[in-house]
This record gives structure tokens, C-alpha cells and sequence, in this order.
């Protein structure tokens, strides 16, 4: 009876992620039609590439809901998998004619197998990152500075540090019609939490090229870095993406995909492969 109950949990588990894998592609192919339909499409005209370069502008005045999708397998010694959805809003604040207060929220939920140990299942909400950036209106030169806050939003002891986190974020970037290219990059420390859980001393970069057309679709390529001080473990991913600004009724949206190809990291987190696909709902009237 053990084994029946063994065999039908597995079985269940492989039915689960061959459909979320079905779901994911699915989503993909339809996200690169969209891509090519913008590109090809002549009426979106030159306010779709600025709004375009705007959203590749992470201190842009502009309100955006970026749902990011991430699928990633082959994960640590148990080849486990996991199904990752950011809910990032970006909030700004007009401070005075020359300094914005741009706010950035990332909210995981976390849907993961034989992660944490053989035959696991964890799903639930993990910690959350809010990030502030001071960004003065400046010419040629884009610059963000602000705090970044680690907050202790896991609901699974398995998917959160249980600790309270703050530390320095930056953002630079150039920008031009058509062209962003720049970095930006966190650093956070634990300074409250559970003592029985380790410290968090991590830091972040994520270092972007952007190219838009006058469409409203978008070509780039995105390199993230994460070094864990405290675990002395790195990542680092690159990730080739094709994007599109379109309309679903009266809602302004983006849709990007691309892969996730790991380049550097220890075999305990570093997934052999990984799929992301982002819908961002934009409201440029804001």
C-alpha cells in the first residue's frame, strides 16, 4: 500500500510539471509571436519605442506591474526543479522638478521539487526585496541611489532567510533613442531576525544592453550576478531577450522572453538550464 501511495505521488508529481512545462512553452511561443507581430508592425510608431526605452530604464517616471515567470531544472544534487513568479511593481514619486523617489517591490512565489532534499515539495511565498532609488533628472548619465530592504515574507522556513535585511543599491546607465545600457547592483546585510538561522550577506548586480525599434519591440541581453558571502557560492546567468509593447483592449502591456543560461555557479544551486517569460502591465498616462 506504501508503494501504491509512493508510486501515485511520483507519477502525480511528473503529470504536475509536464503540464506546467506545457503551459510554459506554450506561453513562450506565444510571447515570440507577439515579439515578431510588433516588430513587423508599422502603426505602433515612435511613442512605443520611447515607452519601450522607459521600461528599459529601471528609475523611469513611469507606473509598471512586471509579472516575471522563471521555470528552472536540473537544480543541486537531486536535479530539482522550480517554477518562480516575481510580482515587481514599480511605484514612483515626484519629490520636486528635479529628483524622483522611484520604489521597486519583488514579491516570489515559489512553486519547488527536490530542491531542499529527495522527493520535496516546498510552495509558498519567499522574501521579499524593496528597493528605493533617489534618481535626480541629469543628462547623458542616468543615476539611481537609494536603500535596499530584505524583508522576512516566507511562508516556509525552506524559502525564506527568517531575516531582516537593508543595505545600498545603485543604478547606472546611459541611454539614447533605441539604446539602454547600464548596471545596477545591491548589496544587503542581516540585521534582525532568527538567531538560529544564518546571517544574510548577499550581493546583486544585473547588467543590461537594450535595443528598441520604432515598434515598440525590443532585443537585448541581461547578465545577473549573485554572490552569497555568507555561503561563498556564485551565480551568474546570461540571458538573450526579445521583447514587445502591445495592447490587449485599452491595457498597455510588454511581453519579453528569453533563456536563462547559467555560466558560473556550484553544482548545490546551479540549475543546468531555465526558461523566463515577463508581462508587464504599463500605464504610461501616470
Amino acid at each position: 500500500m506504501i508503494k501504491n501511495l509512493f508510486k501515485r505521488n511520483t507519477t502525480m508529481k511528473s503529470i504536475i510539471s509536464y503540464n506546467t512545462t506545457k503551459i510554459v512553452f506554450s506561453a513562450i511561443f506565444f510571447l515570440s509571436t507577439l515579439a515578431v507581430s510588433a516588430q513587423e508592425e508599422p502603426k505602433a510608431g515612435a511613442s512605443a519605442q520611447e515607452l519601450a526605452d522607459k521600461l528599459a530604464n529601471p528609475v523611469a517616471s513611469l507606473i509598471s506591474v512586471p509579472l516575471q515567470n522563471n521555470l528552472t531544472y536540473g537544480i543541486g544534487p537531486y536535479n530539482g526543479s522550480k517554477y518562480q513568479i516575481n510580482i515587481q511593481p514599480v511605484v514612483p514619486f515626484k519629490l520636486s522638478d528635479n529628483l524622483n523617489l522611484i520604489t521597486r517591490y519583488i514579491l516570489p512565489v515559489v512553486d519547488q521539487q527536490d530542491v531542499t532534499g529527495e522527493n520535496t515539495h516546498e510552495f509558498g511565498l519567499s522574501d521579499a526585496t524593496v528597493t528605493a532609488f533617489f534618481a535626480p533628472k541629469t543628462k547623458g548619465i542616468i543615476l539611481g541611489v537609494g536603500p535596499a530592504f530584505l524583508v522576512p515574507t516566507a511562508t516556509d522556513k525552506f524559502l525564506g532567510t527568517e531575516k531582516f535585511g537593508i543595505g545600498p543599491s545603485v543604478l547606472v546607465m546611459h541611454q539614447g533613442k533605441g539604446l539602454s545600457i547600464g548596471f545596477l547592483a545591491n548589496q544587503i546585510w542581516s540585521v534582525a531576525g532568527n538567531a538560529d538561522r544564518a546571517d544574510f550577506n548577499q550581493f546583486y548586480t544585473q547588467i543590461f544592453l537594450t535595443h528598441s525599434y520604432k515598434s515598440g519591440a525590443s532585443l537585448g541581453i541581461t547578465s545577473e550576478i549573485t554572490q552569497n558571502w555568507q555561503g561563498n557560492t556564485t551565480l551568474i546567468t546570461v540571458s538573450p531577450n526579445v521583447g514587445a509593447i502591445t495592447k490587449l483592449g485599452g491595457q498597455t502591456m510588454q511581453f519579453a522572453v528569453m533563456p536563462l543560461i547559467p555560466i558560473v555557479g556550484h553544482s548545490n544551486i546551479r540549475p543546468d538550464w531555465g526558461l523566463r517569460a515577463v508581462v508587464a502591465f504599463v500605464f504610461p498616462g501616470s
